[in-house]
């Protein structure tokens, strides 16, 4: 099967997410090793996005292919009310690693199948039926997370599950850029104060949050607001649901998002860098009240795939290379080569506006020739389009979103291939600028 081949059967016989098929333009890709990706008449792609945010090792790393190698030859697939040894080696494993009292694990295949369940997990723990979540979200395209989610995703797939209450993040679409960080913090907790009386905190099982908000910008929070959140939730009694499905696994330049606060959750959700997307895999973890309520209770949950050995086995070799080759460690150094670039890039062009990040998680803003972002909320305009196609003609892969563009590459990248890709970037920013300046 020749390229145009595979590109013509994907389009006929398949559905792609969130696109109308007919002007879909996929990338072809054949292999992918490390932070690059190869196409079948030799195209080559540096990954500055990780794919989506999730292959975090990098790609086909030959430790973690050489475990599922074995990993094949032995149990694959065993119901969910089996002991297995995958089970015990990684839910242990994870004990060690998860912040606080975080003991206790349910698995699933995936970021949203995990927050489904950390949804009934709070739900039936605590006897409410009200969530808290924040419109600056994603959480996962099935039914309920569809309506955790706040950003517009969701709209075309409203109406969905009642209860959920959304509230603005700290950070704004629009914001000033005079407001110190604690003033921020201050304003919106005692906005979601607010909010949770006029519910009744009596009635709200859980808030659901990003910590590092993902796809919708990249927002590191601001000064103290982890810890304020996790106060103001204890207050009322109000479950903490951390996702980090996206920001977990070193992205962030520490193991867990959360404990940039440092807070600990009560309930974290987690998949993508978990197994860096090799095979699907997710996970709920819960404080141990909560795992001990439901050792007297049911849980009222279940998957077919639920503890699938196969996929357990690759989470625990890609595990062991995230941690022991040192790329959470990686991810906090490469960071600040990431800051610096940013900077320089920011000082040179004017279409440049903002550029966030913490460790490898990083997304550029772009302005037009009066300071104004270059795209309103939901819009994205031709100029976006023309930069994305950009970056892929010079080897570059990364999501455009609105007027902005995710930096987010595999947290084994070296300093060298960082700034080659921000060379390409630099590029492409020459155009944009020639573009605003009309």
């Amino acid at each position: 099967m020749n390229q145009q081949e595979m590109i013509s059967a994907c389009l006929e016989h398949t559905l792609y997410t969130w696109a109308a098929t007919g002007k879909v333009d996929p990338m072809p890709v054949e292999r992918a090793e490390g932070i690059w990706l190869h196409g079948p008449e030799g195209q080559k792609w540096l990954d500055f996005n990780s794919q989506l945010m999730s292959v975090n090792i990098g790609h086909s790393h030959p430790k973690v292919v050489e475990a599922m190698k074995k990993a094949a030859e032995g149990l694959i697939y065993a119901f969910p009310g089996t002991a297995t040894k995958a089970r015990a080696k990684l839910s242990m494993r994870l004990a060690e690693l998860t912040p606080g009292d975080l003991n206790t694990f349910f698995f699933t295949l995936g970021g949203a199948e995990a927050n489904e369940n950390a949804l009934k997990l709070a739900k039936q723990y605590t006897g409410r039926q009200k969530v808290i979540s924040r419109y600056r979200s994603y959480h996962g395209a099935t039914n309920a997370c569809m309506q955790l989610t706040g950003d517009p995703r969701r709209l075309a797939n409203e109406p969905g599950m009642p209860g959920v209450v959304r509230v603005m993040d700290p950070w704004p679409y629009e914001y000033s850029f005079g407001q110190s960080e604690e003033e921020i913090t201050a304003n919106n907790l005692r906005y979601l104060e607010e909010v949770i009386q006029y519910e009744g905190p009596h009635t709200i099982a859980a808030m659901f949050i990003e910590p590092v908000t993902g796809t919708n910008g990249i927002l590191p929070p601001p000064q103290g607001y982890l810890v304020g959140l996790r106060e103001l939730l204890t207050k009322y009694d109000i479950l903490l649901v951390a996702d980090e499905v996206m920001a977990g696994w070193g992205r962030t330049g520490k193991l867990f998002a959360c404990e940039h606060g440092p807070i600990v959750p009560d309930i974290l959700t987690m998949a993508k860098g978990l197994t860096s997307s090799y095979v699907p895999l997710g996970a709920v973890a819960v404080s141990d009240p909560i795992a001990n309520h439901f050792r007297e209770n049911v849980f009222w949950g279940g998957l077919t795939y639920n503890s699938h050995a196969f996929a357990m086995e690759v989470a625990l070799a890609t595990v062991d290379v995230l941690v022991g080759e040192g790329l959470v460690e990686n991810a906090a150094r490469m960071g600040e080569v990431m800051r610096a670039e940013m900077d320089r890039l920011k000082a040179k062009h004017p279409c440049f506006r903002e550029g966030r990040q913490i460790g490898l998680f990083g997304m550029i803003d772009l302005q037009d020739a009066k300071g104004n972002r270059i795209a309103k909320y939901n819009e994205t305009p031709p100029v976006m389009g023309k930069l994305g196609q950009f970056f892929r003609d010079n080897g570059l892969f990364t999501f455009i979103r609105w007027g902005s563009f995710m930096c987010n590459p595999p947290l084994c990248i070296n300093e060298a291939e960082l700034k080659q890709a921000f060379e390409i970037v630099d590029r492409g920013l020459d155009m944009v600028d020639e573009h605003i300046a009309g």
